[in-house]
């Protein structure tokens, strides 16, 4: 995609024609999604852009987008510059580029449906600075002139049975139910896709290679529920599954029935990070008593119950399996200089395919070639797609939705001879990857203090990287999830045993190349005989690391260690699923590096 000035020339008439002088493009959706559905990618519509993290600004004749160090070289790639400044969310903040270009007396929108009430305070007071209003709209002005914008999804719904679960929705709710009632509130407001998901135990296609269902929910400290999705998605059979004690309303209706609440002068849970602005403006403006906290979903959905503990164990080796198979099929057919980007994402879908459990990729794989792997969340198509070839590296960053599971596994892997520039970079990014998976941690740290193991030995030789080192992920849900992080300023919430997240560290040179090892690890209770209760990781994914781009002389033999260890493990559960010359290739490619 790329930027079609005919699109902000149309938002710019509409902006006129409601007295507005400038508008807020964020993408996101009325859930505060990362991933949102087709209807909801007003940023890719306007601008172009096609990464999963970015906003935009309108204000008169000047317009910019703001991104993340993962997409300064994919910007300028699909957004016009002539039309968009382009620029770092950081370097140069959204509201400060707004204040700078919005003239006294100016009134900016934003909808309200796509913004936090904590951006809204810190908007008004930037823009109030410089004499100027922002200003909530009815609706949204480039859906009014988005021709041909996609309708809202119509995905059934189905039930995750308890024995992928683990645990009941009616369980689930119990436990919240006790909780609003040991903090004085009547309900909490659900806006969150995952925590709604989660909440009743209900999984559809509503968002890509997420499976949660667009909708609503309110929960009750009296354990009784109302679920807020287009009826016709739901059958029977569903109903029944999720029991008289919720009650099913159009998605239509929600927030009519948040005004309810508040003219029943109900005290309501909020989350200030996940509803968004209209949802509080509604209870408040209806009457009702907000009480702020987090959503009551997140952190039991992050700590995962032992069911789905033992099903992402399984979820991972099959998994393994097909990048196993993977890998072996790209050793004996890349070097010909036959296979593209594209070929080999379609080729690890289709091992994907055979295991067990596999619903859906986890996320747009990204399948980058020589500079393209430089390119943190590139996405191939056909206008960029590139041949693997020789001498080069292939960064391979991909995973999986199983009903016990998410999978997300990054494999860089050197196609005919690696330079020596590249073993050494890759080793750094190794020995990072090692020190993060092998350390021991006391309770209570959050995630942000692990971040600097990673990096280390990047820093050592002056080199780093412009993302996070982990994020959480879900049980057959998100595979970004929170509130767990590991990542510079991120989070401070404690990282404790349940959780899952990925250790991912790496390095890319603009134009060359890209290099990334990712596995999950799941947090556990860490042996000691010391003072404090210590936690550690467990490596969930199993599945090879490049031992050609391993630069030896710079691990140490406790770092070997750990490697050999691994592929062992690897090798002991990976083998009794793949067979014949990807068995073969198993062996060889697990097989002890000496020092």
């Amino acid at each position: 995609m790329t930027t079609n000035p005919n699109h902000i020339k149309a938002l710019r008439t509409e902006l006129s024609n409601r007295g507005l002088d400038g508008f807020i493009v964020p993408l996101t959706d009325e859930h505060m999604s990362e991933y949102v559905g087709s209807y909801a990618e007003r940023l890719p519509w306007l601008t172009g852009f096609e990464g999963s993290a970015g906003n935009a600004a309108v204000v008169g004749e000047k317009a910019a987008i703001f991104v993340d160090g993962r997409y300064t070289i994919q910007v300028k790639d699909q957004v016009d510059a002539s039309i968009f400044e382009q620029h770092h969310f950081q370097e140069y903040p959204l509201l400060t580029w707004v204040a700078h270009n919005a003239k006294p007396g100016a009134k900016i929108g934003y909808d309200p449906e796509l913004a936090t009430v904590a951006w809204v305070k810190t908007a008004m007071a930037a823009l109030q600075k410089v004499g100027a209003d922002l200003v909530a709209v009815d609706s949204n002005p480039i859906d009014a002139v988005w021709a041909e914008r996609p309708q809202e999804p119509m995905n059934p719904v189905h039930v995750l049975e308890d024995k992928y679960a683990g645990r009941s929705a009616a369980q689930k709710r119990a436990d919240i139910a006790n909780s609003l009632k040991h903090e004085g509130a009547d309900a909490a407001i659900i806006s969150m896709l995952d925590s709604v998901a989660w909440a009743f135990n209900i999984r559809s296609k509503d968002v890509k290679n997420t499976p949660v269902a667009h909708a609503y929910a309110v929960l009750r400290a009296d354990e009784s529920a109302t679920l807020f999705i287009n009826p016709e998605k739901v059958s029977n059979e569903v109903r029944a599954a999720l029991g008289n004690a919720v009650t099913i309303e159009p998605r239509s209706t929600f927030y009519e029935h948040l005004e309810r609440l508040g003219a029943d002068g109900e005290t309501v849970l909020v989350d200030r990070a996940t509803n968004n602005a209209k949802i509080f403006s509604t209870l408040k403006g209806a009457g009702a008593t907000l009480m702020e906290g987090e959503d009551p979903c997140i952190l039991p959905k992050a700590i995962k119950n032992a069911t789905e503990q033992h099903g992402t164990r399984n979820a991972h080796i099959r998994d393994g399996a097909a990048i196993t198979e993977f890998l072996h099929w790209l050793s004996v057919e890349a070097p010909k200089g036959t296979v593209d980007e594209l070929g080999a994402v379609a080729k690890l879908w289709a091992f994907r395919q055979q295991r067990d459990l596999i619903r859906d990729n986890s996320f747009d794989t990204i399948s980058g070639a020589g500079p393209n792997g430089a390119i943190v969340h590139y996405r191939v198509d056909e206008s960029t797609n590139r041949k693997l070839e020789m001498n080069s590296l292939f960064l391979v960053d991909s995973g999986g939705q199983y009903l016990d599971g998410t999978t997300d596994i990054t494999r860089t892997i050197a196609i005919g001879t690696p330079t020596s520039e590249m073993r050494e970079n890759f080793t750094r990014v190794l020995k990072g990857h090692i020190a993060l998976a092998t350390a021991k941690f006391p309770k209570g740290t959050p995630g942000m203090a692990l971040d600097t193991l990673a990096r280390r030995p990047l820093w050592d030789a002056g080199l780093d990287y412009d993302h996070g080192t982990g994020h959480g992920v879900g049980s057959y849900l998100a595979v970004h999830e929170g509130p767990q992080r590991i990542a510079k300023g991120s989070s401070d919430v404690p990282l404790e045993p349940g959780m899952i997240l990925s250790n991912e560290p790496g390095y890319y040179k603009t134009g060359e190349y890209g290099i990334r090892i990712e596995n999950l690890v799941l947090v556990h209770p860490a042996d000691t005989d010391g003072e404090r209760e210590l936690f550690g990781f467990e490596t969930l994914t199993h599945a090879p690391i490049d031992r050609n781009l391993v630069d030896t002389r710079l691990m140490s033999e406790t770092e070997l260690a750990w490697l050999n260890a691994y592929h062992a493990d690897v090798r002991q559960k990976i083998s009794p699923l793949v067979d014949g010359d990807a068995l073969a290739w198993l062996a060889a490619a697990t097989a002890p590096i000496a020092a």
